[in-house]
């Protein structure tokens, strides 16, 4: 059986940029500060991204110096950067459980009814097509990893599964994505921060993807290799504010 995401590498302009992004992340990995003292990179990048996804949902970014973060949308997606780590074998074996789980941190300061957390939708359309994409998470596409991250990312924006917080869901997807695909295994690069600098050009690109068409998905996927390769420039400004800081 063929490849269901197959013909997404023959769109014009595609292998080119996920070659590209491979090779802008493989640069981040080899940087000097991520050889060892990689989990504390990783650590500001997770938290970088967070800020810039709930920004782009609209929240204030600000941390406060001191207190609990009450921005409800930055408190999500504070709590989801935590459990990025131990969530991965869950999003790679069971997308779904880990999907309803993203949800349940991110909307938990948004939602009245607690029984509304981590459920979606119910039309028989958006059940469909997430159990669909759950079949490719969990291996049913081999497809190179930036083109499968900008599928997910893609087809949650385009659903909007359950109503609140699907922004941070779709790009919290995404960065799990981007890690248990191998593409970013330690989590170095930020490719939030490019979407949420490039708002406009993001919602012009995702709304193409909900088109289907080949222009629309080559769109997408285009932009999502092009974040890709600013989230990595992002992370070695990282590594090198670290090796600054260590000597």
């Amino acid at each position: 059986m063929r490849d269901p995401l197959a013909p997404l590498l023959e769109l014009p302009g595609v292998l080119d940029a996920v070659a590209a992004a491979r090779e802008a992340v493989d640069q981040v990995h080899g940087h000097q500060a991520n050889r060892r003292g990689w989990p504390a990179t990783a650590a500001e990048a997770s938290v970088r991204a967070a800020r810039a996804s709930a920004a782009l949902d609209g929240a204030d970014a600000d941390i406060p110096m001191t207190g609990e973060v009450t921005e409800p949308r930055l408190a999500g997606a504070l709590r989801i950067a935590e459990s990025i780590g131990p969530m991965l074998p869950t999003w790679q074996r069971a997308p779904m459980q880990a999907l309803a789980k993203l949800h349940v941190l991110a909307a938990a300061d948004l939602v009245d009814d607690d029984d509304a957390l981590g459920r979606p939708r119910p039309a028989r359309a958006v059940a469909r097509r997430l159990e669909l994409l759950g079949d490719l998470v969990a291996g049913g596409t081999s497809v190179p990893g930036a083109v499968l991250v900008a599928v997910v990312h893609g087809e949650l924006l385009a659903l909007s599964p359950f109503g609140t917080a699907d922004g941070v869901v779709a790009r919290a997807a995404a960065r799990l994505t981007t890690i248990g695909t191998g593409l970013d295994p330690k989590g170095l690069i930020v490719p939030e921060v490019f979407f949420f600098r490039r708002a406009q050009r993001y919602a012009a690109a995702a709304a193409a993807f909900r088109t289907g068409s080949d222009e629309g998905l080559s769109e997408w996927i285009l932009l999502c290799c092009e974040a890709v390769e600013a989230g990595a420039a992002e992370a070695i400004g990282i590594a090198d504010s670290a090796l600054s800081d260590s000597r």
